[in-house]
């Protein structure tokens, strides 16, 4: 009977604790998760991202608000991923409980966002500091980029004679060739590495000198692309080299020893004006601005050094001019009574000037000198019919090289048909013909006594007016010899 009633009362007490104990959480059913996408750094809500479970459940997209739900998720343990094209996945631990709802919030950065910045170029070729190198480089450099993205490359030239920096961009190979490049000058280079995702990186700066000019002597002009371009060469014709702009007209090149520049003409707008530059071709600078150069043909214009390569003397129409090269000290040196001036040379041992004057059709020409205060000395050519052109006086002044159409063709088109050169002897007042050899129906143009005078450098060329130009050379001894230069070109002079 004891035994029973113990048994009785155990029951009792259990039921009564079980009874009385809380309520324990369901671990099976469905519960759901929310929350919002945002940008990294700015919390800006990102649209169309797409929300899933693994072990999949349900996939939803994020609204305009970067809002999403996901429902009737079953309980349990799970990985919450947001995937957007463009963006990182990224993915979170999450534990759904039953009839609970799960609030998380994603930060999501661009897809780029761990991708990381290429290495800066190598500068290899030419080697740092180096020294006479050509005016035509080939600049080598290598790089690369720790997660292998393409790579584009800018490369940025300057120059210690000024402030201009070269800019080339797009580049994606490891080479670049730059022509063009200035004698005697220190140049600086470097490149920029781009991947298109982080910041360029910038490599050492690296420096190269190139070579000095060579001895080129003789400089003409030569017709590219329509227009007239100054070249130099050597006294073979060889080491050509361009010296003024192809997108510039630039003609009649005159040098001078004395002070080492080129002085030119070159067209500014309608008008023509004179320039000079380093026998390089570089640090142009126009000297003539407010007063012109003209007369009766481009073609025929010329002018003169003066005061041993510190002024410059021009014709403007029926006026000859006096400027300093800097483009100061304008003054009328000397003025017709209506005849054109077209061409102008002075001595400088002698300061003797001789001047050719033509009416507006290039006829009726007159050759005659005068001194520096204008006074008529002698006079050359006078009353004869035909072209005339080419005047030159020796150094020491005793002498005229000059060209004539002995034809005596007078036409409206200026069209010269038997053009020969000749040397006038001030002291015995006669001329000698230079061009007995000629080639029948040609012309001998532009004509100017070699260094040494003991030659002439000229033009030679159809008299139709349209055929190629050579320039020739030939001894003032030896008429027969002369001697191809230069195919296609004109304008020629030899200091």
């Amino acid at each position: 009977m004891k035994e029973l009633i113990i048994k009785i009362i155990a029951v009792f007490v259990i039921l009564i604790t079980v009874s009385c104990s809380e309520d324990t959480i369901d671990l099976e059913g469905l519960g759901a998760v929310k929350g919002k996408v945002v940008k990294v750094g700015t919390n800006e809500p990102i649209e169309n991202v797409k929300i899933s479970t693994n072990p999949s459940s349900s996939t939803v997209f994020t609204d305009k608000d970067g809002v999403y739900q996901l429902n009737d998720v079953p309980s349990g343990e799970y990985s919450l991923s947001a995937q957007k094209e463009g963006l990182l996945a990224i993915f979170e631990g999450i534990t759904v409980i039953a009839n609970s709802e799960l609030e998380v919030v994603l930060e999501m950065d661009i897809a780029t966002a761990t991708n990381r910045a290429p290495a800066a170029a190598i500068l290899s070729t030419p080697i740092d500091n180096a020294i006479d190198q050509p005016v035509e480089v080939k600049l080598v450099w290598s790089g690369s980029d720790p997660d292998d993205d393409a790579l584009t490359y800018k490369l940025s030239l300057r120059n210690e004679e000024n402030t201009t920096e070269e800019v080339f961009e797009n580049i994606t190979d490891t080479t670049y060739t730059i022509s063009g490049l200035s004698y005697s000058t220190k140049y600086f280079w470097q490149v920029s590495t781009d991947d298109d995702i982080n910041e360029p990186v910038n490599s050492t700066v690296f420096a190269f000198e190139t070579e000095p000019a060579p001895n080129n002597r003789i400089i003409y002009t030569r017709l590219v692309d329509g227009n007239s371009v100054i070249y130099s060469a050597d006294e073979s014709g060889g080491t050509e080299i361009a010296l003024t702009a192809i997108s510039k007209n630039s003609f009649r090149p005159r040098r001078n020893t004395a002070n080492g520049k080129i002085a030119f003409l070159q067209s500014v707008g309608s008008q023509i004006h004179l320039f000079v530059m380093n026998e390089d071709g570089s640090d142009v600078k126009q000297v003539t601005s407010t007063v012109g150069v003209s007369g009766f043909n481009l073609e025929e214009i010329d002018f003169s050094w003066d005061g041993n390569g510190a002024k410059l003397l021009f014709p403007n129409q029926n006026k000859l001019y006096s400027i300093n090269i800097d483009g100061s000290g304008l003054s009328l040196i000397y003025q017709t009574t209506g005849d054109l001036i077209t061409e102008v040379d002075k001595n400088e041992s002698t300061g003797i000037i001789v001047l050719k004057t033509s009416n507006l059709d290039g006829y009726a020409v007159q050759v005659f000198t005068i001194d520096e205060v204008g006074t008529v000395q002698d006079v050359v050519l006078t009353g004869i019919s035909g072209a005339v052109g080419s005047i030159n006086l020796s150094v020491d002044g005793t002498k005229l090289l000059y060209s004539h159409d002995i034809s005596g063709s007078e036409n409206v088109n200026y069209r010269q048909l038997d053009t020969h050169m000749f040397i006038y002897d001030f002291g015995t007042t006669t001329s000698t013909d230079l061009s007995t050899d000629k080639t029948a129906g040609t012309n001998d143009l532009d004509a100017r006594f070699s260094p040494n005078e003991a030659s002439v450098i000229y033009v030679n060329t159809s008299n139709d007016g349209i055929s190629e130009r050579i320039i020739q050379t030939v001894s003032i001894l030896d008429l027969d010899g002369r001697t191809v230069l230069l195919e296609k070109a004109s304008m020629p002079d030899w200091e």
